[in-house]
């Protein structure tokens, strides 16, 4: 019997062991084994806006040179049509470094569309082309490089990012980090017109007063274009960025890349010639080779199935009147699943869709992967009103975009909380063998008992049987010798009899 008891034990122990070891696994570690030679970099996937690798990218800041430009185009076009006719001002073609060039051989007085300058800038790099533009947008240059930083603050920037010039040129304090120029580069990007630009392999612009005929430049990113397809600088997955140098920045480099439905971008800040281009293209490597993405509505069920409300300012909302907003995916690395990020459910804040609920936002590890907006169907669901009902967020605040935003300070909000996949299977786990114990110990008590009824049957069916047979006379001394037996085993404690400890001497008999 006890042999049985250990043998039930070990198995305990081992399943249990067994069951911990599942329980605890952690969900595979966020890829990091890779590098660049730059000072700093960073590769993002512009759908979730995740940072998928960064170096030196967060906490210093470096001179962005000419991929400045990227913000300049992004707000041109987000306020001025390509239409339009810009005119070149004496301000606009001195406002420059003396050596910095003329490419165009441009002069005050000449007119451009503000197409044709979005060329000259993205594929040239013409500086008089940016101040022309910030002149003709804000209607002078301090008064456009406001709307510069105040557009990078809208788009998540840290403190540590700040614009003196709408070309790049040098400035006391124009410097950016690689995580938000990422940023701005995610937004820039998403601008279909600035893609095109960006991408073209060449272009022409119409006839200034140096050029009648006009003046053809081409791409000067050698991700993009180069003269030989075999060039190690060549990456087909890359459709369009911006180059950039100055003394002080060395050469820094934005890449927009696309492969397999995946959008990429990487940044590359204090980088040399021309290993620069390289590292652009390890960090776009990286992301595409290590990393998928997950469509958010097509793997989420909590808040929108089953019987779950959701509460946002005195108002409750039933799942089955809520949807998760379409297109929006979260990034994980490529042998993790969907269940091993973590949700949780945010505040509205700033500008969002009018029938927007809260914010679902997606961590791995402690890292941001993605978020997507909870909707409801209808303009007229339902609502169920709470005691203590509160009017709504202003629907115009803005949105700072931040992908690595936090929840908003100061606004009550109850979350629903939810144990994370992997907490999840480890109280599983652990009630399974809480009851597999209690079933074990629960049989060994009565496994025991029902020896012990057993064997007083058995002993009391001998003594029966000795009565009748009129033996009470041998059944007497049976006992004495017992009883003469046990006093001798205790005194000799270091001597053990060949007899089961348990047995009964009625054994000795049978049945």
């Amino acid at each position: 019997m006890k042999q049985k008891i250990r043998r039930l034990l070990c198995c305990l122990l081992a399943a249990s062991h067994l069951f911990a070891v599942t329980a605890s696994a952690e969900p595979p570690s966020w890829p990091s084994d890779t590098g660049i030679l730059a000072e700093s970099g960073a590769v993002i996937d512009a759908d979730s806006g995740a940072l998928l690798f960064g170096q030196n990218c967060i906490d210093t800041a470096y001179p962005p040179a000419s991929i400045t430009k990227l913000l300049t185009a992004l707000i041109v076009l987000e306020n001025c049509k390509l239409d339009e006719t810009v005119t070149f001002s004496e301000t606009a073609m001195n406002s420059v470094e003396a050596d910095s060039g003329n490419k165009l051989s441009l002069t005050a007085g000449d007119q451009m569309t503000v197409e044709d300058c979005l060329y000259s800038l993205l594929l040239f790099s013409v500086n008089q082309s940016a101040n022309a533009l910030a002149e003709h947008t804000a209607g002078s240059i301090p008064s456009f490089v406001d709307m510069m930083n105040d557009k990078a603050a809208k788009l998540g920037c840290s403190d540590k990012t700040h614009f003196e010039n709408p070309s790049g040129l040098n400035g006391d304090s124009q410097n950016v980090t690689a995580y938000d120029m990422a940023l701005i580069a995610r937004a820039a990007f998403a601008n279909e017109d600035l893609v095109r630009i960006s991408s073209a392999l060449s272009y022409k612009i119409n006839s200034t007063s140096n050029n009648p005929d006009g003046i053809s430049f081409r791409q000067e990113h050698r991700l993009i274009y180069t003269d030989d397809p075999n060039s190690e600088f060549y990456y087909p997955p890359a459709v369009a960025g911006k180059t950039g140098y100055l003394k002080a920045a060395g050469n820094t480099l934005v890449t927009y890349a696309e492969q397999d439905g995946r959008r990429l971008i990487s940044v590359i800040l204090k980088g040399s010639r021309p290993q620069y281009f390289l590292d652009g293209k390890t960090l776009l490597e990286f992301g595409f080779d290590r990393f998928q993405n997950l469509s958010i509505s097509e793997h989420e069920t909590r808040y929108v199935t089953g019987d779950e409300t959701v509460e946002q300012n005195g108002l409750t909302y039933r799942a089955s009147d809520l949807m998760i907003e379409p297109g929006r995916v979260i990034t994980l690395p490529k042998n993790a699943v969907f269940e091993d990020a973590t949700l949780t459910l945010e505040p509205l804040s700033g500008n969002h869709p009018v029938n927007a609920v809260a914010v679902l936002r997606y961590t791995y590890n402690d890292r941001f992967i993605g978020k997507a907006y909870l909707l409801t169907k209808e303009a007229d669901v339902s609502l169920v009103p709470s005691e203590d009902s509160t009017s709504p967020e202003d629907p115009d605040s803005e949105d700072a975009g931040n992908p690595t935003d936090s929840p908003s300070s100061g606004v009550s909000w109850p979350i629903h909380l939810k144990l994370p996949s992997g907490m999840a299977a480890a109280a599983a786990c652990a009630a399974v063998i809480a009851v597999i114990m209690i079933a074990a110990i629960s049989w060994i008590f009565w496994s025991r008992r029902r020896e012990a009824r057993e064997l007083a049957a058995r002993r009391a069916a001998r003594r029966r049987r000795l009565q009748a047979h009129g033996d009470e006379e041998e059944f007497a001394r049976l006992l004495e010798m017992r009883k003469a037996r046990e006093i001798s085993r205790a005194r000799q404690k270091s001597s053990h009899s060949s007899r089961k400890p348990d047995s009964g001497f009625f054994d000795d008999f049978g049945e």
